[in-house]
């Protein structure tokens, strides 16, 4: 479990959404929370560190830059889940994954430049882990904005 505390959970609230676009973003970031460009940096190191951050950037309409994307659910027993976890949190090309509580529980989002690419990523997956795999491609996209409340 990782402490945090009211600065903390302010800097995860507003950087899931409204991440200043500026030349000195953390200087921003930091002035709206009262606190210092140092301290706002420090503590965003300490929380990738400890897994609260797992990345912090853009996220592109893959398709309209010519790149692919799909879901994927695997299906990993209860005993490996943080290692296959760990194994598909390797690929840069990941965004994110979630357990869910059913047969193929754990899911992720992967995009890359290309089909090719995107085949091999998911081939590599299934070998390194072992596990069977589902690709669940996009036939109809539905965007829905997600904003956790950290309290």
């Amino acid at each position: 479990m990782i402490e945090l505390d009211d600065l903390d959970k302010a800097i995860l609230n507003e950087i899931q959404v409204d991440f200043p676009l500026v030349k000195q973003p953390f200087l921003g970031l930091a002035t709206s929370l009262g606190s210092t460009e140092n301290e706002v940096m420090r503590r965003i190191e300490r929380l990738i560190k400890e897994g609260a951050i797992r990345r912090i950037g853009p996220i592109l309409n893959v398709k309209k830059t010519g790149g692919e994307s799909t879901l994927v659910a695997v299906k990993a027993s209860e005993e490996r889940i943080d290692e296959v976890a760990d194994i598909i949190n390797g690929y840069d090309e990941v965004s994110h994954n979630y357990l869910r509580p059913a047969e193929y529980n754990i899911w992720f989002t992967v995009s890359a430049p290309s089909k090719e690419r995107l085949g091999q990523i998911l081939e590599e997956i299934g070998e390194r882990t072992g596990c069977p795999l589902i690709d669940l491609p996009t036939l109809r996209l539905f965007k829905i904005g997600v904003k956790f409340n950290i309290i």
